[in-house]
């Protein structure tokens, strides 16, 4: 999947159906002038229904179309016949996806189940017959209810990616490099920062036939959780994975330092993040030698205290096989 076509949020107008008008009808037929009343009620509006399916990884496909309008129902008719309700408009959504009113930012509903239905805007209620107002003192009534009008709404669709692998850095820590070792997926590299706008997904193959969701989350950025640069952007999608993986290069000044403002911003944004299981990786570790790795060690066992760590190289592909080896515990611990 290229960059361009990862849509991970969307704005659009939904409008549900008209509720159909109940029937006024009196009862008529051969040796039968003057039936009673027997109108039908009118069908509802039809439903915008947002629907969970797990083919899908992105909301491109309302890149380009974002007005969606359910069927209006159908008005009642003679011999009490209900009208046929308006079509329902089915929104097909990557799991992972949170539904808000975009008047009030308030969170409708997230879906995170294939085949999860939940209903976006109910469509107007069918009014009723005129036999429902029949009464031994006013038997004949000529009357019946209109339907309820739909509902128009303004709904934002905000994609949280779900992985199993979250790599999480900042930018130019080498994440995109990884994704592209360890899967299939071919992500934009460069040596400059923010080189990922938007998250890349790949598939990490196990041993036995065995795999794993691995994604690169665009780099943050000390005040990330703020709002700084594309923080809030970057940061909900980390929510939904189970392990995040802190990629830190063995350049950095202070490897230890680094950990502890990422961690800061994750703090910050959702402090349940820090619940999560996590694993930090040292990459470029091909441009060190084993005295100096012997070394960082020390100091490592020191300021990490209780979290674990590794030595990786993209490059060399030096450790990545212990690294599948100790997410795949974590995964299933």
């Amino acid at each position: 999947m290229t960059e361009g076509n990862f849509v991970d949020y969307v704005r659009m107008h939904v409008a549900s159906g008209n509720g159909g008008k109940g029937s006024a009808h009196l009862h008529r037929e051969k040796y039968v002038p003057k039936g009673g009343p027997d109108g039908g009620d009118g069908g509802r509006g039809g439903h915008i229904i947002i629907r969970g399916n797990e083919n899908l990884w992105t909301l491109l496909g309302f890149k380009y179309k974002r007005h969606f309008k359910a069927g209006h129902g159908e008005h009642g008719s003679k011999n009490r016949s209900t009208g046929a309700d308006g079509k329902d408009v089915f929104l097909d959504v990557p799991l992972g996806t949170v539904v808000r009113d975009s008047d009030t930012n308030e969170v409708l509903f997230e879906i995170t189940a294939h085949g999860e239905e939940k209903i976006a805007v109910e469509g107007g209620k069918g009014g009723r017959g005129n036999w429902h107002f029949k009464t031994p003192t006013n038997q004949t009534p000529r009357y019946a209810q209109p339907g309820i009008p739909g509902q128009e709404k303004q709904l934002t669709l905000e994609l949280k990616v779900l992985a199993d692998v979250g790599l999480v850095g900042f930018p130019n820590a080498g994440k995109s490099t990884l994704l592209s070792v360890m899967t299939s997926a071919k992500p934009k590299i460069a040596d400059y920062e923010f080189t990922t706008l938007k998250p890349n997904l790949g598939i990490v193959k196990y041993r036995d036939f065995r795999s794993f969701v691995m994604a690169d989350i665009p780099g943050i950025i000390e005040g990330a959780a703020e709002g700084k640069g594309l923080g809030h952007y970057f940061l909900r999608h980390i929510e939904r994975n189970s392990i995040l993986l802190f990629l830190i290069p063995a350049d950095s000044t202070d490897i230890s330092q680094e950990y502890e403002v990422l961690l800061n911003e994750l703090r910050k944004y959702n402090p349940e993040l820090l619940d999560k299981n996590r694993l930090v990786a040292i990459s470029k570790s091909d441009m060190l030698d084993d005295e100096l790795i012997a070394e960082m060690k020390i100091e490592l066992d020191k300021d990490l205290k209780e979290t674990p760590y590794i030595f990786i190289s993209s490059v060399s592909e030096i450790g990545l096989d212990e690294l599948k080896d100790r997410l795949w515990l974590l995964l299933n611990d």
